[in-house]
């Protein structure tokens, strides 16, 4: 039975984001996967059983890193304002930072077959549970999680994959859109 290699697995997950952003789902074939990847199709196959599999694993890996990434910012007793502004400014910097990885989990989070299970996930349970201390708290409004999310984290996505406007702009409205999250959900 060959090994698992490192560099040839990183090789293959990176080659699945660029092919799936370039050819969509349908598109992106094991073979052209291995072609981009640099390995043979039947070393792809010692990593992902198949397309599918592959493509969940790799979906709920990154998607995972954006909640750790986030998450590892937050401390024990932060303010409602110091938590905001961090995970907005978090998200956006994650996004400029990443975007082709953002791109693609952004794509299939809406897909039943990839976003399956996602409450089971340890990155959205861990953020819920911070809403809702914070709730408890009564730092937070008492409003549904799903909405939290949404209030703070898509205006933050419409501004830093806004390709029209400059970063001086992007930054101006950042720190708008902050002041507006706060004002709309601290209690």
């Amino acid at each position: 039975m060959r090994r698992k290699d490192d560099e040839k697995e990183k090789s293959i997950k990176e080659a699945v984001v660029k092919l799936i952003l370039e050819l969509g789902f349908h598109g992106t074939s094991i073979s052209k996967i291995a072609k981009e990847a640099g390995v043979s199709p039947a070393t792809v196959y010692i990593y992902y059983e198949n397309k599918e599999i592959m493509f969940q694993e790799i979906y709920h890996e990154y998607s995972e890193k954006i909640f750790d990434y986030l998450l590892s910012m937050v401390y024990k007793d932060m303010d409602g304002h110091e938590l905001i502004e961090m995970l907005v400014r978090g998200y956006y910097t994650y996004i400029q930072e990443n975007g082709e990885i953002f791109h693609f989990v952004d794509q299939f989070s809406s897909c039943p077959a990839l976003a399956s299970h996602c409450l089971e996930r340890k990155g959205i349970s861990n953020l819920n549970n911070l809403l809702e201390k914070m709730k408890k708290r009564k730092v937070f409004k008492n409003i549904q999680n799903d909405n939290l999310v949404a209030i703070i984290f898509y205006p933050v996505k419409s501004i830093a994959i806004k390709q029209c406007i400059g970063k001086v702009q992007q930054a101006s409205l950042l720190e708008e859109m902050i002041t507006i999250i706060q004002d709309a959900l601290l209690a």
